[in-house]
């Protein structure tokens, strides 16, 4: 899918949590999606992929764990599609950025049509992970085995660590350790630049350097490894659609820093200025490169400057997660999926904790046509009014949106306060009423708005006299 990643090491955070984030996005506007648990019970104990009928050899003992796959009614037409979520060891999976690569590494590992990709990945790695490096060395043995039929970029993360694996050719995978003091940005395109196969922060398959000197694959010419050089794409199309991205988000979290959007050569990880939150991350993924003539709503560019680049936040956005494992309280809370659906420009995002049984119903019973009650057609509904008088409404769209998150906060403050001493069923029990105060909240605030914006349109509609 045609998504954007942003993931935040720990001690580039407010907080000291880990943060991993990723916009999937879709083909086309709609593709609804839903939030669910799936426990044991639920987990399948042979799988094969609905799309290649690939079929893996699943571990024993599968964890609870929350995912955001597919509606029902698709899940059998096109697989799951489970792309991130948090087990009960409070490790992070989001799969996948769609990635690109080059006809050198396709001529020496063509990619594998019956292998796994996005379809199957969270569904056959995350239940049967306890760390970050444990879900990088499982997919790992997976891609070897099996193959891959596309160019990924995968993201696990725990309480201490972040790591972007990238999919290289049919067969072979890298991954870098995000620094702790780092964000990175991955626009879909190949995003690990320099590398060390002798450094403790990098993992790969087991030929893989060997395999680029066989090869004659690197093109620096001076012994270093710059990943994005030797299996990156290079073409038109980057400038335009992946690029910009990474350069406005590098623009955001680093203002000093005099880029332009077409660079190549932007860095895979960066120390932000500030420390960020939650709120930077939520902006960064909705952006549309505001501030600059490129935003589609700016009066400032030109109608080629408007149209240059492709936004982050956009119509096709189906749904933005951020995984944050946090480490100033104790485990049994610490899992948060922080959750919105539809188009980012237009949507509130709230905290789930993810140590639970069961999801509000506004996000779990997500239908297949419009329907209100849901937060995916509420999100929509709320796009479709605003996207022509984005001026008209953006007082509205902007409380909406802080209320939204502020609501959240506090919700997880007093829960917090709540839990510390509960366990067990009772634990579960209050966790889940948290969840549910959360998205009634959400949904009354997204409704509130979307009221607000009907009473101030009615009056401004050009069917009068």
């Amino acid at each position: 899918m045609p998504c954007t990643t942003l993931l935040v090491g720990k001690k580039a955070t407010a907080d000291g949590s880990t943060m991993i984030a990723r916009n999937e996005d879709y083909f086309h506007a709609f593709n609804p999606k839903r939030f669910v648990v799936v426990t044991p019970d639920k987990q399948p104990k042979k799988y094969q992929s609905v799309n290649t009928k690939c079929q893996v050899a699943l571990p024993s003992g599968p964890q609870r764990y929350t995912a955001l796959p597919e509606i029902e009614s698709m899940e059998k037409k096109t697989g799951i599609w489970g792309e991130g979520g948090i087990n009960d060891a409070n490790v992070a999976m989001s799969a996948t950025e769609t990635s690109t690569t080059n006809s050198r590494i396709l001529g020496v590992d063509p990619l594998v049509k019956n292998g796994i990709g996005e379809e199957d990945f969270v569904t056959i790695v995350l239940p049967y992970i306890r760390s970050a490096k444990e879900g990088v060395k499982l997919l790992g043995n997976y891609l070897e085995k099996y193959g891959t039929y596309e160019s990924n970029g995968v993201i696990f993360s725990d309480k201490d660590s972040i790591w972007y694996m990238e999919t290289i050719g049919g067969h072979h995978w890298a991954a870098k350790r995000v620094p702790d003091d780092s964000y990175v940005v991955a626009p879909n395109w190949f995003c690990i630049t320099d590398f060390d196969f002798e450094a403790s922060d990098t993992m790969f398959s087991a030929d893989l350097e060997q395999l680029i000197i066989n090869h004659h694959l690197n093109v620096d010419g001076d012994g270093s490894y710059n990943l994005r050089h030797i299996f990156g794409s290079h073409n038109d199309s980057d400038y335009a659609y992946n690029i910009p991205r990474q350069w406005y988000v590098q623009k955001l979290f680093n203002p000093s820093d005099v880029e332009q959007p077409d660079n190549p050569n932007l860095p895979f990880a960066k120390k932000p200025e500030h420390l960020l939150t939650i709120e930077d991350v939520k902006y960064a993924l909705s952006s549309r490169y505001q501030h600059t003539p490129y935003d589609p709503y700016s009066d400032r560019g030109s109608d080629a400057e408007r149209h240059a680049f492709r936004p982050i936040g956009f119509q096709r956005n189906q749904e933005l997660h951020i995984l944050q494992i946090r480490n100033d309280v104790p485990a049994k809370v610490a899992g948060i999926c922080w959750l919105a659906f539809g188009p980012n420009a237009y949507n509130g995002i709230v905290p789930f904790y993810t140590n639970v049984f069961d999801t509000p119903a506004q996000y779990r019973d997500t239908k297949p046509k419009f329907d209100i009650s849901n937060m995916y057609w509420l999100t929509h509904t709320i796009t479709t009014v605003a996207d022509d008088h984005p001026k008209r409404y953006n007082y509205t769209i902007e409380a909406l949106k802080q209320n939204t998150l502020g609501t959240g906060r506090h919700v997880l403050m007093l829960t917090d306060d709540k839990a510390a001493e509960m366990s067990g069923k009772e634990l579960t029990t209050e966790l889940e009423k948290a969840n549910q105060e959360i998205a009634t909240a959400a949904y009354n605030l997204a409704m509130k708005c979307l009221g607000d914006m009907v009473e101030t349109g009615s009056l401004l509609i050009r069917l009068n006299f």
